[in-house]
């Protein structure tokens, strides 16, 4: 079984009111040692930012995370079985980390 990191982009089932299941990008936040220990990762939603809006939305650079349109990490948070995450996609860009790394700190008003 793989072991994803913190802050890679990974592609996860994401069930629709229509019962359909659909693959999206969401963002590992938690450890690679929590990862493992837990057999279980936390993530963030990732999505594109035309469909809605939320104050705690982060834009990142797309293309170095390996999405393919512009996109927002949305602070929708939730855990996943690590057997259920599909792939890797990318990982986030340095600068991307930083920011995303003080917003959560932020919104969950933990220190950095």
């Amino acid at each position: 079984m793989t072991i994803f990191e913190r802050f890679d982009v990974v592609g996860v089932p994401f069930p629709f009111i229509d019962l359909e299941t659909k693959t999206r990008p969401a963002l590992v936040l938690s450890s690679r040692n929590f990862n493992a220990a837990h057999h279980a990762s936390m993530l963030a939603m990732i999505t594109t930012p035309a469909r809605s809006r939320s104050q705690s939305d982060i834009p990142v650079n797309h293309a170095a995370a390996g999405l393919q349109v512009a996109s927002v990490v949305r602070l929708k948070l939730f855990t996943l079985e690590n057997s259920l995450i599909m792939r890797r996609v990318g990982a986030l860009a340095a600068t991307d980390r930083a920011r995303v790394t003080t917003v959560v700190a932020s919104w969950l008003e933990i220190s950095a």
